[in-house]
């Protein structure tokens, strides 16, 4: 995704190439240096659109986890039966991983070793809770099963969910195949925790 030095850089096509580079040298292994030579710029054209690295990572894992929260508020994800609901989640949650796959591998993979990588880890964590929630309401409505305890099952879910990030490429189909992998993680989820 390297551009010429002629092609004027945005704060969006920056944070792309940026994106690209933490996942495959890890946040902590990319220097200034490295993101300066994949996008083909200099470090002060970069430092005209962020502070630093890590504002990078923090735009990249907030369009990560905007695109999570915004599925909970989301008029499917706050009426209905909970089992419903949890299914609305649980299909959009797949569709925005595939949609905005190289930010949400990049919020999968940190460690916590900078502010904002403990902010998207707390933030990670709230989100579950809030499924972990619609998950206990949906076997309490009796619609799933009530043997397997809320928070491993919701564990085990975004488990399947995220594993997506290992093996999915986009192909020519886009919306079409992101639909076929959502309907499968929600065919192969709910016909194993329906009661």
């Amino acid at each position: 995704m390297t551009m010429s030095k002629r092609d004027t850089y945005t704060p969006d096509s920056l944070l792309a190439v940026a994106v690209e580079v933490f996942n495959e040298r890890g946040y902590d292994g990319t220097s200034m240096e490295h993101l300066s030579r994949a996008a083909g710029i200099s470090k002060s054209s970069i430092y005209h659109h962020v502070r630093g690295k890590e504002e990078l990572l923090n735009r990249a894992v907030g369009r990560a986890l905007d695109g999570l929260f915004g599925i909970l508020e989301q008029p499917e994800a706050l009426s209905g039966r909970a089992v419903q609901r949890l299914e609305y989640v649980t299909r959009r949650t797949a569709v925005v991983l595939m949609e905005e796959l190289p930010y949400v591998t990049l919020l999968l993979r940190v460690r916590g070793n900078t502010t904002t990588e403990r902010w998207a880890m707390e933030r990670r964590r709230e989100f579950d809770q809030r499924v972990s929630e619609l998950v206990k309401a949906a076997a309490a409505e009796g619609d799933l099963r009530s043997d397997v305890e809320a928070r491993l099952a919701t564990r085990l879910l975004f488990g399947m969910i995220n594993s997506v990030v290992e093996w999915y490429r986009p192909d020519a189909k886009g919306g079409s195949e992101r639909e076929q992998v959502a309907d499968a993680v929600v065919r192969l989820a709910f016909d194993g925790l329906r009661a």
